[in-house]
């Protein structure tokens, strides 16, 4: 047996009895709904006749919730079901929009049907129907009510003389027992007669109405323009007018109505009296902006959310009169989902609610808006302000707020933000370009080290747009073939000889042309895209490399490939290599990776254990870039290193005669300490033949550079082999 419903209007579990148990779909919805606003109907029918009323409602919603694309349009006929069967006590729509909320997914839509998110937010845009539609047929039915009062005091004042005390005592009990408010004023605003309806509703006694005038009934809320309506009803320009109107009750509490003033003439068409029918739309309104609310801000935080807030931001930008302006500040916590990951999204929620309590710390005036837009995002916005400064000090402000750490969980967590800033004057942008700006701005402000702001600028957006636009056409580049290989030969300075090649990789991109990799690798490593174009830059390059090896008969040419700190931590590195290798038939001692010295700095065992594997296989590994990392040098002796690549930075005083002594002494002991190591010494960016002589001459290995080649198709390398070679 069931239990009744609780105060929220949700009914009580079922027991798990095998015949109390209610089925799956809108049936067993529709028996749930029943039973949780039965006491609220004055329906004739019974408990099981009142459900299967309900049914064919259920069915409708539970189409609606389903339906594909979404519209919750048929949910507003429910509403009106729910009155047609007089389903109207106070309590009635409250406890229906909690069981829709509890019930409707779960009943009607099981499974993977919709998301849990997905379910919810088509709850709510239902809800919203279903008391639209409440709404609209509780006022057809109550309008219906006030032209039948309307005919039977006009029927009254047109009877017969005869008939007159009849009419009256018609009209009277009509007047009397009517269940909405009814008054009666004459022409100059005296309110003449009311009803006890009206008396009720206004927390007073008859006297207490008929004491004030029409006019006195004025309400700071009162709709624009109600007074003009009601002028031109006084002066006999319209017959009658309808709206909802605030009034006072008599102990200071606010009653709302929706009012309709008639105008009662004459026989002879003369203004005579004025009739007002009140029914009270408080707790309707009360309801309506609840779910208003609940539409409007964000149920974690309670501060406003992204509907609420473009809504004000529309509104700001709107004003183009040429001196408004605007200021937008847009938040990301630094960090944030590493608290999520460690301590729970439970945690997490927790510091979301902390942050926004303090971000409301930070305004200062009406004119300003804290909202939550994401997950981690917020925003702030300020309408009008005097100056950028003003917006700033918004800024700076938050971060001020955020810099004490927040207490949960047993412990204080930091907590940092970074914050993209856009102001100025209203103009052309639209509210979509203003976050997206701002967005772009914020970005910025974490891409520079985060807890600190930046201002928007229109340069950097075109080009955090472009490399958006660029990571989004990574994927597909790779798939349509759009990537292609340049090799820069490894001259040997001792004879002059080309000793091998590092490949270079390119994008042909289709609308921006050819792209160097400091174009496109950062994004490939932010994106993780850099794991499959590496394994196809490495492909590629041992295939040329084995190509070279038969086209001239002697030993393989060797072959450089760059590897990226981010493949160091892919756990298939090492298989990978060795399967290309194998695949293309090259002897691994005609391989190198290069990995830059910045990538091991402090590195442990963990990420060098790769690259040990991959010194047993034969591959020779590089340090790259030797002498930007400030790495120990001590270091140098527990890595698997074959080369070091030694920074241009450290040659380019070598481009003339004389060279600088000082690159000479620093070129000259790198050299000693790599060979006592057993490890060659590779110089790049060799741009004179001056330069190549002194490097030969302090017993540097290979070298690389424009005085050589530029990088370049696979087939002019070997051309140029073949000349060394000759």
């Amino acid at each position: 047996m069931s239990k009744g419903p609780d105060a929220s209007g949700r009914p009580a579990p079922e027991r798990d009895g095998p015949h109390d148990r209610p089925e799956e779909g809108p049936r067993g919805f529709a028996r749930i709904w029943g039973r949780a606003i039965y006491p609220a109907t004055a329906t004739s029918l019974t408990c099981a006749e009142f459900e299967e009323y309900l049914v064919p409602s259920a069915r409708t919603l539970s189409d609606t919730l389903r339906a594909r694309p979404f519209d919750p349009t048929p949910a507003l006929a429910v509403g009106g079901a729910l009155v047609a069967a007089h389903c109207t006590d106070p309590g009635a729509l409250p406890r229906s929009l909690g069981v829709v909320d509890s019930y409707l997914v779960r009943y009607c839509a099981p499974g993977a049907e919709l998301t849990a998110e997905e379910g919810r937010a088509r709850c709510s845009r239902i809800q919203h129907a279903v008391a639209a539609g409440f709404a609209q047929a509780l006022r057809e039915r109550t309008l219906t009510e006030q032209e039948a009062v309307s005919r039977a005091a006009l029927r009254a004042q047109g009877e017969a003389e005869k008939a007159r005390h009849a009419s009256e005592r018609l009209f009277r009990a009509v007047f009397q027992g009517a269940a909405i408010g009814i008054g009666i004023a004459d022409m100059d605003g005296n309110v003449v007669e009311v009803n006890e309806a009206l008396a009720r509703m206004l927390g007073g006694g008859e006297h207490y109405v008929t004491s004030k005038k029409v006019h006195e009934w004025a309400h700071p809320e009162d709709a624009p323009g109600v007074w003009d309506l009601q002028g031109e009803l006084e002066r006999g320009e319209r017959d009658h007018y309808r709206v909802e109107k605030p009034y006072y009750r008599t102990d200071g509490t606010v009653v709302w109505t929706d009012l309709t003033v008639s105008l009662l003439r004459d026989a002879a068409g003369r203004p005579q009296y004025m009739l007002a029918l009140l029914e009270d739309i408080t707790e309707r309104r009360l309801l309506h902006e609840q779910l208003r609310y609940e539409a409007t801000h964000d149920a974690l935080t309670g501060l406003p959310n992204r509907t609420l807030f473009f809504e004000r931001l529309e509104a700001a930008l709107a004003e183009r009169d040429g001196a408004s302006r605007f200021g937008l500040c847009y938040l990301d916590l630094d960090g944030f989902k590493a608290v999520n990951d460690s301590l729970g999204h439970a945690v997490g929620d927790q510091m979301l609610v902390a942050v926004a309590d303090r971000l409301q710390t930070c305004l200062t005036s009406p004119d300003q808006l804290i909202a939550r837009i994401g997950g981690d995002e917020f925003v702030a916005l300020i309408v009008d302000p005097e100056s950028q400064a003003d917006v700033t000090a918004l800024a700076n402000r938050i971060l001020s707020r955020l810099a004490e750490p927040v207490r949960l969980a047993g412990r204080a967590l930091p907590v940092r933000g970074s914050i993209g800033i856009v102001d100025g004057p209203v103009g052309e942008l639209g509210p979509a370009e203003v976050l997206r700006s701002a967005d772009i701005t914020m970005y910025r402000a974490k891409a520079a080290g985060g807890n600190r702001y930046e201002h928007a600028d229109p340069e950097a957006d075109v080009l955090a747009i472009t490399r958006h636009g660029l990571t989004n056409s990574l994927p597909t580049a790779l798939e349509r073939g759009e990537f292609f290989i340049e090799y820069q030969p490894l001259v040997r300075l001792s004879d002059g000889t080309v000793h091998g090649a590092e490949a270079l990789v390119r994008w042909c991109h289709p609308l921006r042309g050819v792209l160097g990799p400091d174009q496109f690798i950062p994004l490939a490593e932010n994106t993780g895209l850099i794991v499959p174009l590496g394994r196809w830059v490495l492909g590629e390059a041992v295939r040329q490399a084995r190509a070279w090896q038969f086209a001239d008969g002697e030993g393989p040419l060797r072959v450089n490939v760059n590897l990226s700190p981010f493949q160091l931590r892919y756990p298939d590195l090492v298989r990978d290599t060795a399967e290309v290798l194998k695949e293309a038939g090259l002897e691994p001692t005609a391989l190198c990776l290069e990995v830059t010295e910045s990538a091991l700095i402090g590195a442990d065992e963990t990420l060098l254990r790769p690259l040990r594997q991959l010194a047993d296989l034969g591959v020779d590994i590089a340090l790259d870039d030797f002498g930007t990392g400030y790495s120990n040098l001590s270091n140098l002796r527990r890595m698997p290193l074959s080369a070091l690549k030694l920074d241009r930075s450290f040659t380019r005083g070598m481009q003339q005669d004389p060279a600088d002594p000082v690159d000479l002494k620093i070129v000259e002991g790198v050299v000693a300490l790599a060979h006592t190591l057993d490890l060659a010494v590779t110089v790049e960016g060799v741009e004179t033949g001056a330069q190549a002589e002194h490097l030969r001459v302090l017993g540097c290995d290979t070298a690389q550079g424009w005085y050589y080649a530029r990088p370049g198709p696979p087939d002019r390398l070997h051309a140029l082999s073949l000349v060394d070679a000759s």
